[in-house]
């Protein structure tokens, strides 16, 4: 079973894959987590993101892998393990850069389809229209951009006392634009996809709808 859970950042994607993952004994495969092993590996070899092809070329040849259960979801680059560094700022700002590149996009595509063959719960921003568009449920995941915001603002804190509000949503607006507006693989609603719109709701009340979902579908 494929499932896609697609939407825009701070939209619970990852806390409610890796659930759903665990719930269905499913492979998590979390295709930001990928995009930052890219990042990363243009941030160690001293390249300039704007040469597209350069990136291409280092991208289709990285060995990206995720290993581990969904709670515990380790990322390796060429068998070093990335977790950790792949959440550091340069790293998060790099990877909005590279995963806009179509070359990029499509060997990472072709890992993901790799990965999900014996089943998996994918999320991202292209996974139901790209990806996968022949998954069996596909959900859209959605909140508020301030609810987004709040919801990332309180995850940072716990590590960095110097986190900004106001900083934070204006980088969320400014992501939602450039993964909305972007011509390969733009975010957009699948057509047969679930939305659900988590404004308000625990995360708890949003599983349990996906869950239901899932169950009535099979």
């Amino acid at each position: 079973m494929i499932i896609a859970i697609d939407g825009p950042a701070g939209s619970g994607k990852s806390t409610l894959g890796r659930m759903v993952a665990r719930a269905l004994n499913l492979l998590y495969i979390d295709t930001g987590s990928m995009y930052r092993a890219v990042a990363l590996a243009v941030i160690e070899a001293a390249l300039d993101p704007e040469d597209k092809e350069l990136v291409t070329e280092l991208a289709q040849r990285l060995n990206i892998d995720l290993t581990g259960d969904p709670d515990s979801l380790r990322v390796s680059l060429a068998e070093r393990d990335v977790t950790e560094r792949i959440r550091e700022e340069d790293v998060t700002a790099m990877s909005s850069v590279v995963s806009s590149i179509p070359g990029v996009r499509r060997a990472m595509v072709a890992r993901q389809r790799e990965l999900a063959q014996r089943g998996a719960v994918l999320n991202g921003r292209d996974i139901g229209t790209v990806v996968f568009p022949e998954a069996d449920i596909k959900f859209f995941l959605t909140a508020a951009a301030e609810e987004r915001a709040q919801r990332r603002f309180m995850e940072d804190q716990l590590t960095n006392s110097n986190v900004n509000f106001e900083q934070i949503l204006a980088e969320m607006i400014e992501r939602d634009r450039r993964d909305s507006t972007r011509a390969d693989s733009p975010l957009k609603v699948a057509d047969d996809a679930i939305v659900v719109d988590s404004s308000g709701l625990s995360i708890q009340q949003v599983f349990e709808c996906m869950m239901d979902h899932v169950h009535r579908h099979h």
